[in-house]
C-alpha cells in the first residue's frame, strides 16, 4: 500500500513540474542586468535612435515609440509598446507633444527605468505665426486645454549645435547606467561631435551662395536649423491649425513678395495648404523629413534642398 502511494505521489510531482514548464511566464519582468548583454533603451523619435546608436554603439538596443510616418505631436503609444518598456533601463525624452500626455504612464510602466530629459540645458524658442506681413508669438488661448509653454518649439534635434548638447546628455546617462563601458561611450561621443562639427562646416559652405534667406514650410520644424545657419522660416501651419482663408491669402502674398517658388512640406502632414499656395504662386511642393532615421545624412540632404531653392 505504501509503495502504491509513493508511486502516485511521484507521478503527481512529475506532472506538476511539466505543467509548470508549459505555463505562462511570470507577469512581472525586470530590466536586464547591465553588466551582461546590451542595454535596452527607449526613445521618442527616430533621430534620437541615431544619437543613441552613435554613442552607445553595440552596447544599446534602441526602441522607438513613434514609428516612421507617424507624427510625434499626436501619436498614442500602443499597449504592447508600454509592455515592452518593462525591459528598458532608460527612457530618453525630448519634449515632443505626445510626451506631455504619456510620460507619466511611460514612467509607471517601469519604475526602475532611468528617465533622461535630453532637452535639459536647452532654451527653446517660441513657435511663431506669420500673418499680414508681421510675426507674432503664439500663446495658449483662454480655456485651452494645452499647458503653459505649448508655444515653445520642440524640434531641437534639427539644430546641429543643439544635437551636441543632447549627445552629451545621452553620454552622461549611458555612463551612469553602465560605468564599465564609460571609456567606449566617451570615444563614441568624441567621434560623433567631430562628425557634427564637419557637418556644420559643410552646411555653411552649401548655403553660402543662397541669395534668398527665407523659405516657406508647412509645419514649422526647421526653426532651430534656420537659426543656426542664418535662414528665416515662414510656417503655414502652427499649433496644429491650418490657415484660414485670410491667412492663406496673406501667406500667398508673402511668398510672392519674397520670391518664394518652393513650399516645403513633410510626409507626416497633409500637403493641401502647401499645394494651394504653390499653385497660386506657380511653384511646387517639395518634401523634407525632420524625422528621418539617418539624422546626419538627412540634414546634409535638407541643406542641399534649401541651397537649390534659395540660390535661385
Amino acid at each position: 500500500m505504501n509503495k502504491r502511494y509513493f508511486t502516485l505521489a511521484m507521478i503527481v510531482a512529475i506532472l506538476g513540474v511539466l505543467l509548470a514548464g508549459c505555463g505562462p511566464a511570470p507577469a512581472t519582468s525586470r530590466p536586464q542586468d547591465t553588466t551582461g548583454g546590451p542595454l535596452h533603451v527607449t526613445v521618442s523619435i527616430l533621430p534620437q535612435k541615431y544619437f543613441l546608436e552613435r554613442i552607445g554603439g553595440e552596447r544599446v538596443i534602441v526602441n522607438v515609440m513613434t514609428p516612421p510616418g507617424a507624427s510625434p505631436h499626436t501619436y498614442e503609444p500602443k499597449p504592447d509598446q508600454l509592455v515592452a518598456l518593462s525591459q528598458a533601463v532608460a527612457y530618453f525624452s525630448i519634449g515632443v507633444e505626445f510626451e506631455r500626455a504619456w510620460l507619466s504612464r511611460i514612467t509607471a510602466a517601469n519604475n526602475k527605468m532611468l528617465m533622461v530629459d535630453t532637452a535639459q540645458g536647452i532654451e527653446r524658442i517660441p513657435m511663431v505665426a506669420h500673418h499680414d506681413e508681421h510675426t507674432e508669438a503664439l500663446t495658449p488661448a483662454a480655456g485651452d486645454a494645452h499647458q503653459e509653454g505649448d508655444n515653445l518649439d520642440p524640434h531641437i534635434w534639427t539644430s546641429p549645435e543643439l544635437a551636441k548638447v543632447q549627445a552629451r546628455t545621452i553620454y552622461a546617462a549611458l555612463a551612469q547606467i553602465d560605468p564599465t563601458h564609460q571609456a567606449a561611450y566617451q570615444a563614441n561621443l568624441d567621434r560623433f561631435i567631430a562628425d557634427i562639427d564637419r557637418l556644420e562646416t559643410e552646411i555653411r559652405a552649401t548655403l553660402s551662395g543662397a541669395q534668398n534667406r527665407k523659405f516657406m514650410v508647412f509645419h514649422p520644424s526647421w526653426g532651430y536649423f534656420a537659426r543656426d545657419f542664418g535662414l528665416e522660416q515662414i510656417p503655414i501651419e502652427v499649433g496644429g491649425q491650418e490657415p484660414s482663408a485670410a491667412e492663406l491669402a496673406a501667406l500667398i502674398s508673402e511668398a510672392r513678395a519674397n520670391g518664394i517658388q518652393v513650399i516645403f512640406a513633410q510626409p507626416e502632414f497633409s500637403t493641401r495648404a502647401a499645394e494651394t499656395i504653390a499653385r497660386e504662386i506657380g511653384g511646387q511642393v517639395l518634401l523634407i523629413d525632420p524625422l528621418a532615421a539617418d539624422w546626419l545624412g538627412n540634414l546634409r540632404q535638407v541643406a542641399d534642398a534649401f541651397a537649390g531653392v534659395l540660390g535661385k
